[in-house]
């Protein structure tokens, strides 16, 4: 039996990089995780302890940060691109380069001029994969919070002995939307296809009435993919969180779906993939 070293990577994972651009008195806060990964030739460092090829983690680091300081970081998108490629051109035995980007939102505090206060949790990501001389870009959103108290329901599903749950045409729907689209074509505007994928995401999942999660999430990707050409697919991981109505009838009270308890686990896991038929092949964007 032989024994052979299988497909490898190695980065620096979640750089905290926060730039403030200032504009006289007016400052602006851009907040970033950034996580790189290498791919090559690094068979002689696992299998003979040899670093000639490894490029510290540490460095990769750095550069982050530098790259940060020498240039406005702008889109994370292009932020990512400028990194993987530096990664796979200044490297000999780097083939491959991804880096993903998430951008933390501040908010100024009543239009102040240098006072910010943290956003929701939701985070605009990019990952970035420079593979020879192919490029691919990944954009999406993550933690995006969504309910809906009405225009919900489930039913229709199979019994068996280990079966409680009660069909339902009205229920609260509520989720936290991981979202992560394919690019395709070149001369993507980041912002304006980032705003219009976010907006139909939104849009669909108040607009459309719900028969279960899956569908949401069909319709919810559907109406991402129809923004514009450019996005080849996308990918949604949508967790359930349940919201269950709560027994009153032992205070003498009845509830018309007014008081729920709210739990976080465990919960259903919903996660789909819409494409165009035609959509470019992704080679190394995943």
């Amino acid at each position: 039996m032989g024994i052979v070293l299988g497909p490898n990577q190695y980065g620096k994972a979640e750089i905290r990089l926060v730039t403030v651009t200032r504009d006289g008195p007016v400052h602006t806060i851009r907040d970033l995780t950034v996580t790189t990964s290498l791919r090559g030739d690094l068979a002689d460092a696992h299998l003979n302890g040899d670093n000639a090829d490894v490029l510290p983690t540490d460095t990769q680091k750095n550069t982050a940060y530098a790259f940060a300081k020498e240039a406005p970081v702008g889109e994370i998108e292009d932020f990512a691109l400028r990194l993987a490629r530096h990664f796979v051109i200044t490297q000999q035995a780097i083939t491959r380069a991804r880096v993903l980007v998430e951008e933390h939102s501040w908010q100024r505090i009543n239009g102040h001029d240098h006072a910010f206060v943290r956003g929701s949790g939701e985070r605009r990501t990019a990952t970035a994969t420079v593979d020879g001389d192919r490029s691919r870009v990944v954009s999406g959103l993550t933690d995006l919070v969504v309910l809906k108290s009405a225009g919900s329901e489930f039913h229709g599903f199979p019994r068996d002995g280990y079966t409680t749950l009660a069909e339902t045409d009205d229920r609260v729907l509520a989720t936290s939307v991981t979202a992560r689209w394919r690019h395709q074509g070149p001369g993507v505007d980041w912002t304006a296809s980032f705003t219009r994928v976010r907006a139909a995401l939104l849009r669909t999942f108040a607009d459309r009435r719900s028969l279960s999660l899956q569908q949401t999430l069909y319709e919810m990707g559907r109406a991402a993919v129809e923004t514009g050409p450019e996005i080849a697919e996308i990918r949604m991981s949508m967790p359930n969180k349940h919201h269950f109505a709560v027994d009153l009838s032992p205070f003498g009270l009845e509830n018309h779906n007014e008081v729920f308890h709210a739990v976080d686990r465990p919960y259903g896991l919903i996660e789909g993939t819409v494409l165009r038929d035609d959509a470019e092949e992704p080679g190394a964007a995943w």
